[in-house]
C-alpha cells in the first residue's frame, strides 16, 4: 500500500465523529448503521466499538461475521471503506477500556450490563476514494 495512500486513510479515521457499519442478513442483504466513532483502535487495521447486545447488529455478526466499516469526510468529499470480520466481545478487560463517562445513559447497569457489549472489527483491505478515484489496497 503507498504511504500516502495509508496517510490519509489513517487521517479520514482520525478525523471521523460517525463510522457506517455494514453486516449482513439471513437472506444475504447488507444492512448498514451509523455509530458513533470507534472508542479505541489500532491504526486502520483494528476498531472497538460499544453497542447494546440485544441489537440486530449482534445478531447479525453473532452468525456472520463478515463486516464493512465506512468512514467518510463530506467536506472533501472523500470516504474509506473498510472489509473485514466483526468479533462481538463480552470480556469485562476490553468493556471497560472502551467504557466512558455518560455511557450508563444506554447501560443502566454500567460496565457488568449484560445488554453492553463490544463489537471488534479487524480490517482486512481497504478503498480509499478521493480526487475523483479509487485506490484499492490490503491491510496486513
Amino acid at each position: 500500500m503507498k504511504r500516502d495512500v495509508f496517510k490519509t486513510a489513517l487521517s479520514l479515521v482520525e478525523k471521523s465523529s460517525k463510522a457506517i457499519i455494514g453486516s449482513v442478513d439471513d437472506e444475504g442483504y447488507p444492512n448498514i448503521k451509523a455509530m458513533l466513532s470507534p472508542r479505541e483502535r489500532k491504526g486502520i487495521k483494528e476498531f472497538y466499538f460499544s453497542t447494546n447486545t440485544s441489537s440486530l447488529r449482534v445478531a447479525q455478526f453473532l452468525k456472520n461475521p463478515r463486516a464493512s466499516v465506512y468512514f467518510y469526510d463530506g467536506r472533501f468529499f472523500r470516504g474509506l471503506m473498510l472489509k473485514g470480520k466483526m468479533t462481538v466481545l463480552y470480556d469485562k478487560k476490553v468493556k471497560e477500556l472502551i467504557w466512558r463517562e455518560g455511557d450508563t445513559l444506554y447501560y443502566k447497569l454500567g460496565v457488568t450490563d449484560p445488554d453492553y457489549c463490544v463489537l471488534r472489527f479487524v480490517s482486512e483491505s481497504g478503498r480509499l476514494y478521493e480526487n475523483f478515484k479509487s485506490t484499492n489496497f490490503v491491510i496486513e
